[in-house]
């Protein structure tokens, strides 16, 4: 049978116009029509498949969406490779390069360095030995899947494959891309691993801290977590299914170990105040090495960390590197779950509704799907339709006939960073000097020499700091306590990481899929080691229930908010806290569980220490309050209040300062107007708002006055430079006439990662603060133009005067004009030309923009970074809705589209649907999707 390309004349003349102009622009480089079209994949007619034991249909609705049908399981997930091989080999093939630390392959020296931390970090090596761990079936269907994609890659070279190796001209650099292995599937879970680490960033961003920062100072910029008021996910502590009482001696059980991966006992409750940091040195009450300020054993690794400042600043900068490919970490990143009972939904079964919040990427990092056997049964188990990866076989986020689930990031702290004292081939452990272990590395370079290098890695991990040449001596004029040892040439840093121990997520993802009730899913959930998530669930029998799964460490001494000492014994890991004792639910009585990435468990309540970093509960909250609002006096929830949830674009930050800022007398007639905008506004920031957008901007001023102008250039925005005094152990520095001297400091942080970042933790920073208006952090230094701000009223009305000025140029003068969207716009960048690719190919290869609601912290939460601009950097990747009523009537959305390929029409079809909250009708039944087929595909054996 002819097959099939799609097209429309009217996007081929556009592609036409554009890849002429292209031509002129890059210098003699000619794309043609055909060069586009040539990798644009064959959805209609028939295509004989080496490997299949029987025919599998493939039919793809109208925004291309494919639902594969198969006899066998091997046959469904050699076909997956095949059609996600079709629509995004390019990304696929990054992907690998980058969890392999082989990206300089593909693009030459530039990615060199990179290509080394990922090396030290050692994703590829981790996945090879969990590759050969997994259950033979897991190991079956991960060839199968590999014998797809390596099918496709048989017959499609250069820009068949896709236009960007014609664009970059990679074949004239002797590149082309090798085969598909299982391997290349399992390390993809590193890499989302990563992206959803925990409170490492936090971690380094408090040792960093410490160099202009007292111990307090840093932990008014840490509160602890409003239990009152922002509930957690779950009312009560872990109960062991055997003897539904919690069992803080509990060992697991055969075959549920999973992601607990060990045991150990519960450490004592922690406070958050005063005795946070750990000590070093013997007998816990030596004082810290660095230590900055007074203290008996208080100070702990924490002042450590300050004697390796600049060693963690470089090592920083390196794990901001790595995002840049996968999108930020910090306080925005998380996502939204929740799942209501059938008794408050108007449909008489839950309803399940899940939005992950990542970097925007073009593609999205989601790719839509289902996968059916024609028939159920042992042999071919799976029925399952969702969002999954490309690269990897199975579905990561959805349902199947009989249940269905969701995920959230847990944020459990499953990383330490340690202090290693490292001399003449050895490190420094328990009073003894231990040889570190070494392995050579030898990263190839497209177009350029190959490079060596020598991995290190001592018990706690591999010496992640090894990665600059400038680190090789670090610490040398920080302050040393007695009880650290001699600091010699510096300490270096290693990494502890859960991730980067074997375990089976990937053979988790298989059971997901095939669960049909509660039990089932604990089980798979079970293994679900890296990254930690919350899993929610529902099933069509009218349950619902909650998991929080994960290797997370039981810690010894210290509470992994500071790096702690690695010579030191008493901070190693103890174990892991046992599955069965990871806090769950199952139908509470409440009728509904939400997740969006607040504390799981009240500290209070429970005996394992999960994290001290949560989300604030901000949206979590909201998203409570919301369906309570709806089901008091035996209301019901529709699919349709699902959905209006998920836009839901309140600002909390709004709700406490704006009673503030309309207190505040204002002469200036021109902020005056201005401050009028906040009059009888209601808080939401829709996109056309013209009081949310001065809201922002004196949010964002607020917060570089009082906080970010005082951190450390670590953590400021990259550029932005103030004049502060320079300082050393006996205070500022002076000049020739007695008078403090001022130089020029410049931040070095990447705009989306730069602190103070906006997100809820600068809720809670500010909602306490407020009540002291004479705090010191409202008080500024003057400037030659005008007088320092004394207290919290002074500051108030300095940020709305700074606001009103920078809207003006941004927005005009005319505040009729402003609006919120065109400050905070969406811009989709291919994930790798989109940012670093010649100017006239990101023209080609990126999108937008696209003026956008919602905000840092909102439900719908189209995240911003206030320290370095009003730009989206992290958004709902996706959406969906899902009806354990009825299926067929589940609703989804991708952030772009289907298409990996520029200029196809499912390449970001899907986006202006997004951005106004719109989903697509997600058809699941054979009989629905048939109806919704607009090509279909026969791949024969």
């Amino acid at each position: 049978m002819p097959a099939k390309k799609t097209s429309r004349r009217a996007r081929l003349i556009v592609i036409a116009v554009v890849l002429l102009l292209v031509a002129g622009i890059g210098g003699g480089t000619y794309w043609g029509v055909s060069t586009v079209r040539d990798s644009f994949p064959q959805t209609t007619g028939s295509l004989k498949l080496k490997g299949l034991a029987a025919p599998v249909s493939v039919k793809r609705d109208g925004s291309g969406i494919p639902q594969i049908y198969a006899d066998k399981a091997e046959d469904l997930f050699l076909a997956q490779g095949y059609v996600q091989a079709q629509d995004r080999f390019w990304e696929m093939d990054v992907r690998r390069h980058m969890t392999a630390g082989r990206l300089s392959e593909m693009f030459g020296d530039s990615q060199v360095e990179t290509d080394a931390f990922l090396r030290t970090l050692g994703w590829r090596e981790v996945a090879e030995k969990e590759y050969k761990q997994l259950p033979a079936k897991t190991r079956d269907f991960l060839k199968a899947y590999s014998a797809g994609v390596n099918a496709y890659l048989k017959n499609h070279k250069g820009s068949a494959l896709s236009a960007e190796y014609a664009a970059l001209d990679l074949e004239g650099d002797g590149y082309k891309p090798h085969s598909w292995t299982p391997v290349d599937s399992v390390a993809w879970l590193k890499a989302m691993a990563w992206d959803l680490r925990g409170n490492m960033s936090d971690e380094t961003d408090r040792a960093l801290m410490s160099s202009r920062l007292t111990k307090k100072q840093i932990e008014d910029l840490y509160p602890s977590y409003p239990y009152d008021r922002n509930k957690p996910v779950v009312d009560k502590g872990a109960v062991d299914p055997a003897t539904k009482k919690f069992d803080p001696k509990a060992k697991d059980s055969p075959g549920s170990r999973g992601g607990a991966g060990g045991t150990g006992g519960p450490g004592a409750p922690r406070s958050r105040t005063g005795s946070q940091g750990p000590s070093t040195g013997t007998g816990g009450d030596a004082p810290a090495p660095g230590a900055r300020s007074a203290g008996n054993g208080a100070q702990g690794a924490g002042q450590a960390a300050q004697g390796a400042g600049t060693q963690l600043d470089t090592v920083a900068k390196k794990l901001d590197e790595i995002p840049g490919l996968l999108g930020p970490n910090g306080s925005g990143i998380g996502s939204n779950s929740w799942v209501v009972s059938g008794k408050y939904t108007t449909t008489g079964k839950p309803l399940l509704a899940n939005d992950p919040h990542l970097a925007p990427q073009l593609p999205s990092v989601w790719y839509q799907m289902g996968l059916h056997c024609r028939t159920v049964d042992a042999s071919c188990p799976y029925d399952a339709s969702g969002f999954t990866f490309s690269g990897m076989p199975g579905v990561v986020i959805g349902h199947n006939r009989d249940i269905s689930w969701g995920l959230t990031n847990l944020g459990a702290d499953v990383t330490d960073l340690y202090l290693e004292k490292v001399k003449d081939g050895k490190y420094l452990y328990d009073g003894k000097e231990v040889p570190y272990r070494t392995r050579q590395e030898t990263i190839k370079v497209a177009g350029g020499k190959s490079r060596k290098i020598t991995v290190r890695e001592t018990n706690n991990g591999p010496i992640v700091s090894d990665r600059d040449k400038e680190l090789r001596k670090v610490g040398d004029e920080a302050p040393v306590g007695n009880a650290a040892p001699d600091r010699g040439d510096g300490y270096a840093v290693s990494l502890r990481w859960t991730a980067l121990e074997p375990s089976k997520t990937m053979d988790s993802v298989f059971k997901l899929n095939k669960a049909s009730n509660f039990k089932e899913f604990r089980e798979a959930a079970s293994g679900f080691a890296v990254p930690s998530q919350n899993l929610i669930y529902a099933d069509t029998k009218g349950n619902i229930g909650y998991q929080a799964p994960g290797r997370i460490p039981v810690r010894g001494a210290g509470d992994g908010r500071y790096p702690a000492p690695g010579w030191d014994r008493r901070y190693r890991w103890k174990g892991y806290i046992p599955q069965r004792s990871l806090p769950w639910e199952y139908n509470p009585s409440r009728g509904y569980i939400v997740t969006a990435n607040q504390a799981v468990v009240d500290r209070e309540k429970y005996p394992y220490l999960l994290t001290d970093d949560w989300g604030y509960g901000a949206r979590s909250q909201r998203i409570n309050d919301l369906i309570q609002s709806k089901i008091k006096d035996g209301g019901k929830i529709s699919m349709g209040d699902m959905e209006t949830m998920q836009m839901d674009n309140s600002s909390e930050i709004a709700k406490l300062l704006v009673p503030y800022l309309l207190k505040i007398e204002v002469d200036d007639k021109y902020v005056r107007e201005a401050q009028e905008l906040l009059e009888g506004w209601d808080y939401t920031q829709d996109s056309d708002s013209a009081p949310a957008a001065y809201f922002n901007a004196v949010w964002r001023n607020l917060l570089m006055l009082a906080f970010g102008n005082k951190l450390p250039k670590e953590l400021r925005v990259k550029g932005d430079c103030l004049n502060v005094a320079p300082s050393d152990e006996s205070g500022p520095l002076d000049d020739l006439d007695g008078n403090a001297r001022l130089v020029r400091e410049c931040g070095q942080r990447p705009a989306d990662t730069a602190q103070p970042d906006g997100g809820d933790r600068w809720f809670e920073v500010v909602r306490k603060l407020v009540k002291h208006p004479d705090s010191e952090w409202w008080k500024t230094q003057g400037t030659l133009r005008r007088d320092g701000d004394k207290n919290r009223d002074d500051l108030l009305a300095h940020a709305m005067k700074d606001a009103r000025w920078e809207l003006t140029s941004k927005l005009g003068k005319d505040i009729n004009t402003w609006s919120w969207g065109r400050l905070h716009r969406l811009m989709l960048k291919h994930q790798t030309i989109g940012t670093s690719g010649p100017g006239y190919m990101q023209w080609v290869f990126n999108r937008g923009p696209w003026d956008l609601g919602g905000g840092e912290a909102a439900v719908n939460a189209t995240g911003w970074n206030a320290a370095g601009g009003y730009d989206v950097t992290w958004v709902p990747s996706m959406r969906m809705v899902v009806d354990l009523n009825d299926l067929d009537n589940s609703r989804w959305i991708n952030l772009t589209g289907a298409s990996g390929h520029a200029y196809h029409e499912h390449y970001t079809d899907q986006t202006d649907k997004w951005a106004k909250g719109e989903l697509l009708k997600w058809p699941y039944g054979e009989k629905a999707v048939n109806k919704a087929t607009e090509d279909q595909m026969a791949l024969t054996p």
